[in-house]
């Protein structure tokens, strides 16, 4: 079960230029640039309040982030929803018979492991689902 909201994902195609408007936006400043390269990927993180906010660019042609601008534009990609065991989520909304993306987790980016639903099982809207790493 889902603990709470973790982030709101937005696909740009411009990183430097998307950061300036959200500061302007969001009168803050991004914490952090981290480089996904399994999803092909640089991301930028903000916040305002206890939301976060992930901007993603595309660092190839054929990321999926790059497909998903190239079919739909810019604009919000997935809400992501922490989780305290990913893996029993997975297995429960497999059992649930909606279409998982990664039926395992992988690294993402901000020090989590992610897993995707598919937006065909949840009415339209791409959920992620995130665990923080454990410390080492």
């Amino acid at each position: 079960m889902p603990k709470k909201l973790e982030h709101i994902g937005i696909a740009v195609k411009d990183l430097d230029k998307a950061e300036s408007l959200f500061s302007q936006l969001l009168q803050t400043q991004s914490y952090k640039r981290e480089e996904v390269a399994s999803e092909g990927v640089i991301t930028s993180f903000f916040m305002l309040g206890d939301i976060k906010f992930e901007l993603l660019a595309a660092t190839n042609p054929e990321s999926p982030i790059a497909k998903f601008i190239e079919k739909r534009g810019e604009g919000i990609h997935h809400l992501a929803f922490e989780s305290e065991n990913i893996e029993m989520e997975l297995s429960e909304r497999k059992d649930q018979q909606m279409q998982l993306i990664h039926e395992i987790p992988k690294d993402g980016a901000d020090n989590k492991r992610i897993a995707f639903l598919h937006p065909k099982s949840t009415g339209g809207v791409l959920w992620e689902l995130c665990e923080e790493k454990p410390k080492d």
